[in-house]
């Protein structure tokens, strides 16, 4: 038994445990309400150290509509206080637990289908590396040198870096997508918006356990448990925990896992200590570790694309790779496919202290450390051994040589990272009209990519059809000469890259609400002072050779001269360092044009860091051309200076017919300057360089609708409209060539389309069928010359979900179970998550997503 299969035994058998040892104490008298609100009763504890400003006496209401006949409120904490999604004047989507479960949502990875203008790539290097869009503003590479444009929170800490996300979390409560650039409250990082996940927090109210067990298509096994248990008047612990495995849909019938495989685990420790009545104190830890076996791009289109000495070797490559268009459910690997771990914890502690009637202090405290070892295999898919792309052990002539005279070992690049932060906050009213907060920020991290000692990467042959006129002569010898003596081509690297990056704020934000309008006028400005200090190594040495083998045995490896590769320097111990200052101003109107529908305007602006480019070949601007003969005039060490966006937006939110009917909807305008750009150098297959020679802009509209078409049964639907031009990219010699740098992520047209249908309520529990139809539209891809565009495009593609629950079952006192039937991409879409253009052999390879998966959950409650 795998050390995975015994931690999940152990997870299932403990809450049955502890549910028969508080059974037993337990009293016939819990009121069934409290088992049906069990999820939602943890709201208010979870907010309960965000202060509430005083509102005003409120006017006659109505009398609430019947039970399944209005829409339900969600709270969220996204301009860091306590207010209903229809109350927060920014273009957002937010889920609440009871959503998350109904769409499938298990973390960042899961959110893209679910959120209209956002779109999450795995990066192509490693399947836990997230690509993170929204609306058109991300970007394109991940380095531990390169910030991301959309920043995730984890109850309020920043997590810095993009590998490690594709995580799922033990006890998550809600999610909030913020769109748009959210510089004033959330700082660097955030020009295409934020997500703010949030878990539960422990409760005083009692003893409370769930467990959830799901068992699905291609062996997927998940297990949840949380126990809410109250120490004492004053302490209260909730524990966490998570285990799951499934297997990919392409099988690697070479040596190694199977592509797609992944095996996590994760648990979580919140503590409240209420220790005296001006503090309290809320600590968390948590842990998640991911076994996962990348995907591998399945290839599409043979390269006929420059790539420099290895266009010689390229009819050898594309004779040991397989080509489709359609998705295929196995390849081959030639080495052992090995597996990648991503490793993430944190400590987070967060004091809050009432200083008066109307003003808190709150501390945000938080460690986090990350590892993440990335084994990829971009091979052909054939199997072939003497063509590879990838870091596994090689023992040809150039091996022995490259490795000093042993064979280069296997090596599995990691990026690790640790950083702490701080914030402190200050909130509450002044005046009795103004409400506000301001605060001070500091953030340092220290990190790296490691990909040593000397390792294989790349190795190819000439192919027999190369030699025909003579082999015309001797056709039995083109079949030996494939594997046995043909010359080859053999590429090795050593690198190692670091940083330590810091990073300063003090900001604030004040709402007014002048009496001479009833409160139903609000202004708010936004002011946030930034400064950045950013310093990084590259250590990096890369070798070919032309090697020669007969019959397996290796017979010479020559190098290739560094005349002939061009362009291309050796790093040893090359240090860079910039310092970068940011001011983030932003101003939002909002009034209230009757009960339940409010309009506002807004202008805002956020930045990303500058920062370096790892994948440059050239040191500085004195290292001359390139290997495409173009003197760039910069290099790794001159890096690039920060972006902007500046955004204006008009929106509406409101809810008719006594919360019956909601109408949400948003337009906006941004505009994007100094944009960094990363582009491919000519004739190689990962060097690229990076500037700021950009100017852009995103226009678009956003709507957000929901009905009650009928007691118990609820239709929605999330529409995004965008058009996100490049205006302005301005290459090396002067001229404009934006058309080559289009947004790669960017549809024009995406929506998420729900039937959420409860039409049986009995005493013993409920019915309730769920649909859901996931449509994103056409993205243009990268596009490295006029003729090649479109090889990253991605076409549009809608996908059909459900879910059937038989909800709330009555099984004693304080117990209720759900049992939810479940499918996803039920058509059976062939539909790509990405695709890259860049690879030796092919000119278009992608990955594709999912296929059709059932399964079914089971989630028990006692409280």
């Amino acid at each position: 038994m795998s050390k995975h299969s015994r931690w999940l035994t152990v997870l299932l058998a403990l809450p049955t445990s502890i549910a028969l040892a508080q059974s037993a104490g337990a009293t016939a008298e819990t009121d069934a309400a409290e088992v049906a609100d069990a999820g939602a009763t943890q709201a208010p504890e979870l907010l309960a150290t965000i202060p509430l400003p005083d509102a005003p006496e409120p006017a006659p209401t109505p009398e609430p509509p019947a039970a399944n006949t209005a829409l339900e409120e969600v709270i969220v904490t996204a301009q860091r206080r306590v207010a209903s999604v229809q109350e927060t004047p920014i273009s957002m989507e937010a889920f609440n637990a009871d959503k998350l479960a109904q769409r499938g949502i298990q973390g960042v990875q899961d959110l893209a289908a679910n959120v209209p203008s956002m779109v999450i790539e795995p990066h192509p290097l490693s399947s836990s590396t997230l690509r993170i869009t929204i609306r058109g503003v991300g970007i394109t590479d991940s380095q531990v040198t390169q910030d991301p444009a959309v920043g995730i929170y984890l109850d309020g800490v920043y997590l810095a870096r993009s590998a490690g996300l594709a995580l799922e979390l033990a006890d998550l409560e809600r999610v909030e997508v913020l769109r748009g650039p959210q510089g004033t409250l959330y700082g660097r990082n955030t020009t295409g918006g934020a997500v703010n996940m949030v878990t539960r927090r422990p409760s005083f109210e009692g003893f409370s356990m769930q467990q959830q067990l799901t068992y699905g298509s291609r062996n997927l096994l998940r297990a949840k448990s949380s126990l809410n248990i109250p120490l004492s008047d004053s302490l209260a612990v909730k524990i966490a925990a998570l285990g799951s495995r499934s297997d990919g849909f392409v099988e690697n019938t070479g040596p190694g896992g199977d592509f797609g495989d992944r095996r996590e685990w994760a648990a979580r420790l919140d503590a409240r200590w209420l220790a005296a009545d001006w503090l309290t104190a809320d600590y968390t830890y948590d842990r998640t570790d991911l076994e996962y076996w990348n995907a591998m791009f399945q290839a599409v289109i043979p390269s006929n694309t420059p790539h420099g000495m290895a266009d010689f070797f390229k009819p050898y490559a594309q004779s040991q790779t397989v080509y489709s268009s359609r998705r295929l459910d196995h390849l081959a690997t030639g080495a052992p496919l090995e597996a990648s771990h991503s490793k993430t914890q944190g400590h987070a502690l967060v004091l809050t202290s009432p200083l008066a009637e109307q003003l808190d202090l709150k501390y945000i405290g938080a460690y986090r450390k990350l590892t993440d070892d990335q084994y990829p295999d971009l091979g052909g898919g054939g199997g072939s051994t003497g063509y590879r792309v990838d870091t596994n052990a090689y023992d040809g002539p150039a091996g022995i040589v490259a490795g000093g005279g042993e064979p280069t070992p296997l090596v599995i690049p990691r990026t690790y990272q640790d950083q702490w932060s701080h914030e402190l906050q200050l909130s509450g009213k002044l005046f009795s009209d103004v409400d506000f907060i301001v605060g001070a920020y500091y953030f340092t991290e220290q990190g790296g990519e490691h990909g040593g000692p000397t390792h294989h990467i790349f190795n190819t042959k000439l192919d027999p059809s190369q030699l025909n006129a003579i082999l015309d002569l001797v056709p039995s010898l083109r079949e030996l000469l494939r594997d046995a003596a043909l010359p080859g081509l053999a590429a090795f690297w050593d690198y190692d890259y670091a940083i330590d990056n810091s990073a300063t704020a003090l900001f604030g934000q004040f709402t007014w609400a002048p009496e001479w309008f009833d409160q139903r006028l609000r202004l708010t400005l936004g002011l946030r002072q930034s400064w950045d200090e950013r310093w990084a190594r590259k250590d990096f040495v890369q070798k070919q050779y032309i090697e020669a083998q007969l019959l397996g045995i290796g017979l010479a490896a020559v190098p290739v001269p560094s005349f002939v590769l061009g362009g291309t320097d050796t790093f040893d111990n090359v240090q860079a360092s910039r310092k970068d200052s940011n001011f983030s101003p932003s101003f939002n109107l909002q009034y209230d044009l009757r009960r339940n529908a409010t309009a506002y305007a807004s202008y805002a602006t956020a930045y990303k860091s500058g920062g370096f480019n790892t994948r440059d070949p050239q040191i500085s601007a004195a290292s001359g051309a390139a290997s495409d003969g173009t003197n760039y005039g910069f290099g790794f060490v001159e890096g690039f200076k920060p972006e902007e966006v500046r955004s204006i937006e008009l929106g509406l939110k409101s809810e008719w017919l006594q919360r019956r009917l909601r109408l949400n909807t948003a337009l906006f305008d941004s505009r994007y300057r100094d944009m960094q750009t990363n582009f491919m150098i000519p004739g190689t297959i990962s060097d690229t360089k990076a500037r700021n020679a950009g100017r852009a802009r995103m226009r678009g509209v956003e709507l957000d609708s929901a009905v009650v078409a009928l007691p118990g049964l609820i239709v929605s639907l999330q529409y995004a409209y965008l058009d996100a031009k490049v205006e302005e990219v301005i290459d090396i010699n002067g001229n404009n060539v934006a058309n080559l740098y289009p947004f790669i992520a960017a549809p024009r047209h995406s929506g998420v389309g729900t039937i959420d249908w409860t039409f049986l309520q009995r005493g013993w529990g409920n019915l309730r069928a769920y649909v859901n139809y996931q449509y994103t539209g056409d993205r243009q891809g990268f596009v490295i010359t006029e003729d090649k565009r479109g090889l990253t495009a991605i076409d549009g593609y809608g996908v059909w979900n459900a879910r059937l629950t038989a909800g709330e079952l009555r099984l004693g006192a304080g117990s209720a179970l759900d049992v939810s039937l479940w499918g996803r991409n039920l058509a059976d879409k062939e539909y790509p998550l990405t695709a890259v253009d860049n690879l030796p052999h092919a000119d278009r390879a992608v990955v594709w997503g999912d296929p059709r998966a059932f399964g079914i959950d089971l989630v028990y409650r006692y409280r």
